[in-house]
């Protein structure tokens, strides 16, 4: 018979995914919507996650754990940061719970970097990176997140010293949606994917960061003068933007840093050539893994029996 020990939760921004897991981390029924914290906040988190908990039909006195941006300031209740540098592990003790529930709900801190000139934080990354690395890793390690707004942690020896955001992602979808670029990219969806435009940006892009916006506009003039596709032009735009996120993630980084990639789907694949194309050595771990391995960690952490 299934005995669940708790319910794991990921509330992103847009995003909700559940799931009910054995102690052992078996996974017993899983739920997604798109009910992330800005339809939550409209429609009320409580009643939201009700919802979710009926449907799998969750006993009632089983503990959620929650990461993400349910804990934000204009979420459900505020989780705070935890200041780095700090142990990675720091984050399971600072938990905050829901007041005003049945059951023992708990929401995870993020993290913060208070510096005047490199302010950062992240929320619902640090539990990922939790479930990456687990509570003890040894050396020094560039921790990669890809996504709207990719997360770069720097580890040593089980201690997040540092991170950076950048705005990737969302970066992509206004140039290639709202500047000039916009006509040179358009029917790229219906043509087959130009890898070697894509590495030859990223290349072009990580040898050459200060030639950024010039590099973006090759995608329109090459298709101009040199009658690329759409696919390539997409590519271009594509792989200029990630290689110059890799160049600035790195340009810190000592010499024979372990990469470690969290990701999944097609923002895993696109990173992992890149990677392969500047001859970067990494380890790829799935995201959907790593954040139900850190809520687990952190439910074991505040519900041990």
């Amino acid at each position: 018979m299934a005995n669940p020990a708790y319910v794991a939760v990921d509330w992103g921004t847009s995003s909700f995914r559940l799931w009910l897991i054995e102690r052992d981390g078996t996974v017993l029924a899983e739920r997604r919507s798109g009910e992330g914290m800005t339809s939550a906040a409209k429609t009320g988190f409580s009643a939201v996650l009700a919802g979710h908990l009926t449907a799998i039909e969750a006993p009632e006195n089983l503990p959620v754990i929650i990461c993400g941006m349910a804990g934000a300031r204009q979420g459900w209740v505020e989780a705070g940061y935890i200041d780095v540098p700090a142990p990675l592990a720091s984050i399971l003790s600072a938990a905050v719970s829901v007041p005003g529930e049945s059951r023992d709900i708990r929401i995870l801190p993020g993290l913060a970097q208070r510096d005047m000139a490199t302010p950062d934080v992240m929320r619902g990354e640090e539990t990922q990176l939790l479930g990456a690395l687990g509570r003890a890793s040894s050396g020094a390690q560039a921790v990669c997140m890809p996504g709207t707004h990719s997360k770069w942690v720097h580890v040593t020896d089980s201690k997040v010293t540092g991170f950076s955001t950048f705005m990737t992602g969302e970066l992509f979808d206004v140039i290639s949606k709202h500047t000039i670029l916009s006509h040179a990219v358009g029917g790229a969806a219906e043509q087959p994917a130009d890898a070697a435009a894509f590495e030859a940006a990223v290349s072009a892009a990580f040898t050459r960061p200060a030639l950024a916006s010039n590099l973006l506009f090759t995608a329109r003039s090459g298709q101009l003068l040199h009658g690329i596709s759409a696919a390539a032009a997409q590519a271009r735009l594509s792989g200029t933007l990630i290689g110059l996120e890799i160049a600035g993630a790195l340009q810190d980084a000592a010499n024979g840093t372990d990469i470690t990639l969290v990701a999944s789907g097609r923002l895993q694949a696109l990173y992992e050539q890149a990677f392969r194309t500047l001859s970067l050595a990494f380890t790829a771990i799935d995201a959907d893994a790593a954040v139900r391995r850190g809520l687990s960690a952190a439910a074991e952490a505040i519900w041990p029996n």
